[in-house]
């Protein structure tokens, strides 16, 4: 499984939609560190379907998604839980780190 494209039409629904953890990366296409989550970030998607949901949202394609989460450095990952930020992460980080702050 791979991480679901969130859009700013599709963010909020997918988010209150389930009761399992969502951990939503704020990337672009232009950014190292982020090509460097993004197998990271895969993987996880993979080993945690059925317990979490990974997302992605490409913050060029919707600045209004990075403004209202207050995006100021890429990667910044978030987890949410029943639709509310619950943890901010930023930089690349190792999947063991993401598989804790999804557990927490």
């Amino acid at each position: 499984m791979q991480p679901i494209a969130l859009t700013s039409e599709t963010f909020d629904a997918t988010l209150s939609g389930t009761d399992q953890p969502v951990l939503v990366d704020f990337w672009a296409e232009w950014c190292g560190p982020c090509k460097m989550m993004a197998p990271i970030l895969d993987q996880l998607a993979s080993e945690q379907e059925g317990r979490a949901t990974i997302a992605k949202v490409d913050i060029d394609a919707y600045p209004d998604l990075q403004a209202r989460f207050g995006i100021r450095a890429i990667p910044t990952l978030i987890v949410f839980k029943n639709g509310q930020p619950v943890n901010t992460i930023t930089g690349v980080k190792s999947k063991g780190f993401l598989e804790t702050a999804l557990a927490a």
